[in-house]
């Protein structure tokens, strides 16, 4: 494999037969094959290492709807980031996840150049530090109404404008399913704007099987044949009640 796989502490750890036991969740799926967890609140980031698992992402900064794309959050997004920038140097972390916010009427263009601004202010030092500020792709038709880099096209003007080796794009697939479709040629022609994926079924963002319309073999092999070779991480609901198998079927989908 060219990439490796993780998944996402929120859409696993609280599930009935885990428990809330996070040494079960991380022996589990570490016993998988899984290389990493995204998404690990701070509290366990210790107890993800002492398990052989790397963290793969960490939130960079708050929040999701406020985001780069106004000004007057930017001085508080940077110290978020160039605090959180010691924190990926102290657990190896490759990836923090960073956010447009809502539009709330700004116009595109306006928004791109503003949220292109604000990572600017901390992409050398995320360089130096040998860590990737992933600005996340989100859908603004089911889920979060309104997000402002809710397509490819935005997300890669943005990292055009920043020009930094350290600022790329956290490509979700189920939530660009939603937008725009096509993946597999999006993935093709953007791969070196992409620094990490995530993966989900749609509609219903649940397990990646023959009950919805993304075809995942097909995705998988598509995106090894790039030579990508950072993160896949996997953020879906399982419809079961065995979150082990859920993961063991994610993670065997993507051993291409």
């Amino acid at each position: 494999m060219s990439f490796k796989q993780s998944f996402s502490w929120w859409c696993f750890a609280g599930r009935p037969d885990i428990g809330g036991d996070a040494a079960k969740l991380l022996k589990g799926a570490k016993a998988i094959g899984y290389d990493g967890v995204d998404l690990a609140p701070a509290e366990i980031l210790d107890t993800v290492k002492e398990h052989g698992l790397e963290i793969a992402s960490y939130v960079g900064h708050a929040s999701l709807t406020d985001g780069l794309n106004r000004r007057e959050n930017h001085q508080r997004i940077a110290e978020e980031l160039h605090r959180n920038i010691e924190l990926a140097k102290k657990y190896g972390i490759p990836n923090l996840v960073c956010f447009s916010g809502n539009r709330n009427g700004l116009d595109d263009e306006r928004g791109a150049e503003i949220t292109a601004e604000g990572l600017k202010l901390v992409a050398k030092a995320a360089e130096e530090a040998g860590v990737m500020l992933v600005v996340e792709l989100l859908n603004s038709k089911v889920d979060h109404k309104d997000y402002q880099c809710d397509r490819t096209a935005w997300g890669v003007k943005v990292c055009q404008m920043v020009g930094s080796p350290a600022v790329k794009l956290l490509y979700d697939i189920y939530h660009m399913q939603i937008m725009e479709g096509d993946i597999i040629r999006t993935i093709r022609q953007n791969i070196q704007w992409i620094g990490h994926m995530h993966t989900a079924g749609n509609p219903g963002r649940n397990d990646m099987d023959e009950t919805q319309e993304l075809y995942y073999p097909a995705i998988a092999r598509a995106i090894k044949d790039t030579g990508y070779d950072r993160w896949v991480g996997h953020e879906f609901i399982p419809k079961g009640n065995d979150t082990f198998a859920a993961l063991r079927h994610a993670y065997e989908l993507f051993c291409v």
